[in-house]
């Protein structure tokens, strides 16, 4: 019964990308915690909030992390990560410090970041995008050609429950995950980048057979409950991260919509 102003608030992260800052948003849809880091003039430190009643960030949680920007560096209890566009690196529960900082300030690294409770500890790791399983599928005769890359899943980056990856279509391409599926044993949150300006996503959510939609611009992310579908559609190519947290982390569960069926 929602109308698209409670949609956008209840739905939709806007502003998320922020000079020198980060932000981030809690959402309890297996509460994950949505984020964005821009380091430009200082390097960022991700500390603790009250909310999560922690000593620090990562004292009950994990989280991945993947730079949509300029290099980068990522460093996780004195470790360091650097970080070309498309790169990934993921935090285990336990690690006390983890900072974010730009190569250039004239090309500023952009950290999309996605946070789970997990109650195992794994490895840091990194993967570069050539390591993330790329794999292109769709088709240019409907619209959706893309490329997929799979960094944190049961066959990448091992995680308690973190699942993250991202696609990029193809130029003349604009449909993202059709046919479209729900996955009722976790949520999803999608975060789009590289929307050029003055072009939009419009994004479909909702149950399969009562399908909503809400327009998206450049680095805005949204949160698809469990019980709702996730695609889109944009004025121009573009890409997205996706990532996901739940009852299980196996990329391939996932309950298909025929086309036909969409309501």
């Amino acid at each position: 019964m929602m109308d698209t102003e409670e949609l956008r608030k209840n739905f939709l992260i806007e502003d998320l990308i922020i000079n020198d800052e980060i932000k981030l948003v809690y959402s309890h849809y297996d509460r994950v915690i949505i984020g964005g880091a821009k380091p430009v003039n200082k390097a960022l430190t991700l500390d603790t909030h009250p909310e999560l009643r922690a000593d620090y960030f990562l004292e009950r949680r994990e989280i991945g992390i993947i730079n949509v920007g300029g290099n980068g560096v990522v460093q996780a209890d004195g470790e360091t990560y650097n970080l070309s566009k498309f790169d990934c690196v993921y935090v285990g529960k336990g690690v006390k410090s983890v900072s974010f900082k730009s190569d250039d300030a004239a090309s500023p690294s952009i950290f999309y970041l996605l946070s789970s409770p997990a109650h195992a500890s794994y490895p840091a790791r990194k993967l570069t995008k050539e390591e993330a399983m790329p794999t292109t599928v769709g088709d240019a005769s409907t619209s959706n050609r893309r490329t997929i890359y799979k960094y944190i899943h049961a066959e990448g980056i091992q995680s308690c429950q973190l699942v993250m990856g991202l696609t990029v279509l193809d130029k003349g391409s604009v449909w993202n995950t059709m046919p479209a599926h729900t996955h009722t044993r976790r949520m999803e949150a999608y975060f789009y980048f590289d929307v050029p300006e003055g072009q939009v996503v419009f994004h479909y959510m909702g149950e399969p057979q009562q399908t909503r939609h809400l327009v998206l611009q450049n680095n805005a992310a949204i949160i698809s409950p469990p019980w709702s579908i996730h695609s889109g559609c944009g004025t121009s190519n573009y890409g997205f991260i996706w990532g996901m947290a739940g009852e299980n982390h196996t990329y391939t569960d996932m309950d298909a919509v025929a086309i036909p069926d969409i309501r």
